[in-house]
C-alpha cells in the first residue's frame, strides 16, 4: 500500500526526513511516533503528496509519485482520506454537508449522497447533529464529523496527523475506537501522534521518529 525507498526531505538545505525506508502493507493499522520536530507531519504530506521528496521514491496505492503528473495527483487523493488535528471543517455550512463534499464533486446522485451520508453519521452517533453547523459542536464531535468526511468515499488509505491533540481523553478514546472500527473493515490507517499511551499494548506496528530518522520499527 504504501512504500517508502531512501525517501529524504530538505528544508533550507537541512533535511526534516533522511534515508527513510519502510513498507505498510494494505489494511494495516500503523502509528508513527517521536518528539515534535520528528518529522512525523512532514511525512504524512509526502505520502498524500502536499509535498515531494527530495530524494528517494515513495509508491502509494500503485501509484509511482516521482512519475506522477500533476494532473494525476487529484485521482490518487480520491484514493486517500486526510485527518488533521485542527479538523478543517467548513465553518459556514452543516455537518452534513461537510461529510457529503466529497460525494458532490465526484458527481455523486442527490440521493445516493443522502443515503450514505446519513447512514455514516448514524454509525458514528452524529445523525442528530447533521444539520447543526460545526461551532456547536464539540471537539470530540468536530473530529469524528472530520473522520466521516474524510472515510465517506471510501479511500482506500486514512491518514490522520495528530487526530487527538486538542482532545479530552474520553474523546481521545472514541476517536482511536472509530479508526479502529475503520480499519478492521479494510481500509489502511497510518495514525501519527507523540501521545504513547494510544498505542501502547494495541499490538500495533509503531514506527519511531527521532531527529528524521527511523530511530526503530517496533510493536505497541
Amino acid at each position: 500500500m504504501i512504500q517508502l525507498s531512501n525517501v529524504s526531505k530538505y528544508f533550507d538545505n537541512e533535511y526534516v526526513l533522511k534515508d527513510i525506508t519502510f513498507l505498510i502493507d494494505k489494511g494495516a493499522l500503523v502509528y508513527i511516533t517521536g518528539p515534535s520536530g520528528a518529522g512525523k507531519t512532514t511525512l504524512l504530506r509526502l505520502i498524500y503528496m502536499a509535498e515531494r521528496p527530495d530524494e528517494g521514491n515513495i509508491i502509494v496505492a500503485g501509484w509511482d509519485i516521482g512519475k506522477l503528473s500533476r494532473n494525476s495527483i487529484p485521482f490518487l487523493r480520491r484514493s486517500i482520506g486526510v485527518v488533521f488535528q485542527d479538523f478543517r471543517l467548513l465553518q459556514n455550512i452543516t455537518i452534513f454537508d461537510n461529510v457529503a463534499l466529497a460525494l458532490r464533486v465526484q458527481g455523486g446522485r442527490p440521493k445516493d449522497i443522502k443515503e450514505t451520508v446519513s447512514g455514516l453519521l448514524s454509525d458514528i452517533g452524529l445523525k442528530y447533529k447533521a444539520n447543526d453547523f460545526p461551532q456547536h459542536l464539540s471537539g470530540g464531535q468536530q473530529q469524528m464529523a472530520a473522520i466521516a468526511r474524510a472515510v465517506v468515499s471510501k479511500p482506500m488509505l486514512l491518514i490522520a496527523d495528530e487526530p487527538t491533540g486538542n482532545l479530552d481523553p474520553d474523546a481521545s478514546a472514541n476517536i482511536m475506537k472509530l479508526f479502529r472500527e475503520i480499519n478492521l473493515r479494510g481500509t489502511t490507517v497510518v495514525i501519527a501522534t507523540h501521545h504513547r499511551e494510544l498505542f501502547r499494548d494495541t499490538g500495533k506496528r509503531v514506527i519511531y521518529l527521532e531527529n528524521g530518522r527511523i530511530g526503530k520499527d517496533t510493536i505497541g
